[in-house]
């Protein structure tokens, strides 16, 4: 017996070229970081930055890396370790802008 046909509702579906950044790195504390960062014209500014060792990603600008225990959180991180992240991040991450 097979299954009915559903319908998708898409909310949005485009293609565009984007730039990814690989970085490995080793802070001060000797946690290894393996990061993608993705830019591209969809998140206002804002970069797709990827952990490649536990797969989590988060959208993120100047103003995420500013919130207190923001990036702890998503990346599973101690204090230590997300103070090394943030060193990295702020090189790399853009101020978001908005459009009409």
């Amino acid at each position: 017996m097979t299954e009915p046909e559903q319908e998708l509702d898409f909310l949005s579906d485009s293609t565009e070229q984007t730039s990814t950044r690989f970085v490995t790195f080793i802070g001060p504390s000797l946690q290894r970081f393996d990061f993608a960062v993705t830019s591209t014209n969809r998140f206002y500014g804002k970069k797709l930055v990827t952990d490649l060792q536990n797969g989590k990603s988060a959208i993120l600008g100047s103003d995420d890396l500013d919130e207190e225990g923001y990036i702890e959180h998503v990346f599973k991180l101690n204090e230590e370790e997300a103070s090394e992240l943030r060193l990295f991040l702020v090189q790399v991450v853009g101020d978001p802008y908005f459009t009409d």
